[in-house]
Order: structure tokens, then C-alpha cells, then sequence
């Protein structure tokens, strides 16, 4: 089968012809029909994330958002059959820890994040090997395609876990620091609860994009200081307000963006210049009351509602799909996230 890899970092990717994998008797064999090109692949191929254990030995295959069909399964899956569509968490979960239990497999002892670990090959390839299926499998409703599946598999989830991790109410203020993927899932997933959005960005395509999304208000914060315009229109700050980039300045501002006892939501994973080490106003945070909370990724649990949102149409994240590619175009699109081109999700569909 055809797979990419990256072989060094931030150089262009190869495509390789590699053994399709078999199935043990705990795994499925899964045919990639789609698989999005996402901001943390991009990491992966900087070499960021070794400050949170990943830092995978060379060559690897990317790949965490991805759709397909089920090819072969293992003797002990049996809840699903050959043929079933299906994707995955980015988050593989083990199914046993106290945190897989409690329904918080993103938070999982022994979380492995596909692509991005020795031994957990990612789904730029036509195949992709699905260890312990039985739980970390999702089956996809009828009428949600695979492109779609790919456009939900980390971005979109992460973004609507976001949304619930700043429980935002209805009428809310919300302010989202990055129109890029998460970003406009976030925004898409907020208005369909019934905030008021507030899409923060340094690119005015990509704040226009946000406006189509369902944002009520945009702020390009190159040029005018966001946190002042964002407490002026809200006439005090934001409810709630999620960084999607993980760029010091972005947290920052998001957090000053606050009214008091307003909720802080980090989704965005920090670059190589941070390092994931960001610094805080404190004295502001304690004065106002504010909460600070991390989001990761979407709980195995919590698929079956987002699918039926997607499923009912009150939801739709294909929308956010930019373009469809092929493997040989991965390279040019982590070029163009070098530059912050890239305008909602890129999504590879041809597997050549």
C-alpha cells in the first residue's frame, strides 16, 4: 500500500510503497476513504510536542482524522463487521484505566495519538491498523460520509469539547482566539447552541469564514488590540473565551478578553517557542475570579451526540472542508500552514 512518511523533519514527505497491515485478533484493518491534513501533524512534522512525550523515532506516517470502511477484523471484535464505516479518536484509549471507566478516555493512562508514537502508524495510507477496535472504534451513522468523518476526527471534536468544557450557555459571550480549523468548528458549534460569538483572527478571509460560521463579531487583533474591543462590545468581556493556537500572545489576550468569573478554555497545543510554558496574568485571574481550563481532544462517550447533531444536519462540518488533495499534496499544505494559509480543513481523498 501507499503510505507517506515523514523521514525528517520539516522536509518534504515521501510517499512509499509499505506492507498493508494484518490484523491481530483485538485489531481491524480499516481502508482510508479520507483523512484531514491537521494542525498537529504539522507539529509532529516540526518536531514539536517531545516537552509531552511525543517524539516519535523516524520515519513515521501521519495521520489522525480520518473515515473509512472496515477491511479485516480480528477474531475477538465483535461488535463491529467487515464493511461497517467507521473512524476513531485521535486519542487511542486502552479500555481499562480508572479514566477509560469513567468515560474519559481522553484523558487515558496510556493515551497513544496516531502518527505520532512508535508503533501507531497514521492513516496518510490507504490502510490504517486499529489496535484494541473493540473500544476505540466508532461506527458512523448512514448519512455521514467519510470526508465528513475525516473533518470531525480531531478538530471539529476537539472544538466542540471545547465548547462543552466552557459550558457555554445560550446568549453567552463567546470569544475564539484562531478562525483555523478548531477555531471554526468552535464557532460553528457555539452558534448552534445560541451564543454570541466573537472570531479573533490576524487574516480577514479567515474572519469572514467565521462570520459565515455564525460568528456575530470579528476582530482582526493585528490590527487593534482584541481584549478592549472584545470588552467594549460585550460591554464588560466574554463569558467564555477558547485560544485555538497556542501562541503566548493569543492566550494572553484571551484570557484578558474575561468578564469577571469568565472561563478561560486552552485547546490550542503551544509551538516550539513556548514549549507549552506560557506565562499568566495571575493577580488578574485571581481578582476576576477567572477559571482556567485545558480541553483535550472529545470522550469516546461523547461521539454518539456529536454524530447526531452532525447526522440531523444541526451540524456540519464538511463545510469547513477547503479542498480535497491527495497524498502527494501533504507537503505543499504543511507549507502553506507554515504561512497560516490554510482556510478550514484539507482533506486527502485520493491515495496517490
Amino acid at each position: 500500500m501507499k503510505a507517506v512518511k515523514i523521514t525528517k523533519y520539516r522536509e518534504p514527505v515521501v510517499i512509499r510503497d509499505v506492507p498493508k497491515p494484518e490484523p491481530g485478533p483485538n485489531d481491524a484493518l480499516v481502508k482510508v476513504e479520507a483523512c484531514g491534513i491537521c494542525r498537529s501533524d504539522w507539529h509532529s512534522w516540526h518536531g514539536d510536542f517531545s516537552w509531552i512525550g511525543l517524539s516519535p523515532e523516524l520515519p513515521i506516517t501521519p495521520g489522525h482524522e480520518f473515515g473509512g470502511v472496515i477491511e479485516k477484523l480480528g477474531a475477538n471484535v465483535q461488535s463491529f463487521k467487515v464493511g461497517d464505516r467507521v473512524t476513531a479518536p485521535f486519542h487511542w484509549a486502552c479500555g481499562h484505566c480508572e479514566y477509560c471507566k469513567k468515560g474519559n478516555s481522553n484523558l487515558c493512562v496510556n493515551i497513544r495519538v496516531y502518527g505520532m508514537v512508535n508503533g501507531l502508524e497514521g492513516a496518510y495510507a490507504e490502510y490504517i491498523l486499529i489496535p484494541n477496535a473493540e473500544f476505540n472504534l466508532i461506527q458512523l451513522p448512514e448519512n455521514v460520509d467519510s470526508v465528513t468523518a475525516a473533518a470531525t476526527g480531531c478538530r471539529y471534536m476537539t472544538g466542540y469539547h471545547g465548547v462543552l468544557r466552557g459550558n457555554v450557555q445560550p446568549g453567552d459571550w463567546v470569544a475564539v482566539y484562531g478562525a483555523g480549523g478548531v477555531g471554526l468548528s468552535a464557532i460553528q458549534v457555539a452558534n448552534a447552541i445560541g451564543a454570541q460569538v466573537i472570531a479573533v483572527d490576524i487574516d480577514d478571509e479567515k474572519l469572514e469564514l467565521a462570520e459565515r460560521e455564525g460568528a456575530v463579531a470579528t476582530v482582526n487583533a493585528k490590527k487593534v488590540d482584541a481584549p478592549s474591543v472584545i470588552r467594549e462590545i460585550t460591554k464588560g468581556g466574554a463569558h467564555v473565551s477558547l485560544d485555538a493556537l497556542g501562541i503566548k500572545e493569543t492566550i494572553q489576550n484571551s484570557v484578558f478578553s474575561l468578564r469577571k468569573g469568565g472561563r478561560h478554555v486552552q485547546i490550542g497545543l503551544t509551538t516550539s517557542d513556548e514549549q507549552g510554558m506560557v506565562d499568566l496574568p495571575v493577580d488578574f485571574i485571581t481578582s476576576s475570579e477567572i477559571e482556567f481550563v485545558g480541553s483535550l481532544g472529545n470522550p469516546h462517550p461523547d461521539y454518539r451526540g456529536l454524530l447526531d447533531l452532525i447526522a440531523s444536519g444541526r451540524l456540519n462540518p464538511s463545510r469547513l472542508v477547503e479542498r480535497k488533495v491527495s497524498l502527494s499534496n501533504v507537503s505543499e499544505v504543511f507549507e502553506s500552514m507554515n504561512q497560516y494559509k490554510t482556510k478550514g480543513f484539507n482533506v486527502i481523498t485520493k491515495f496517490e
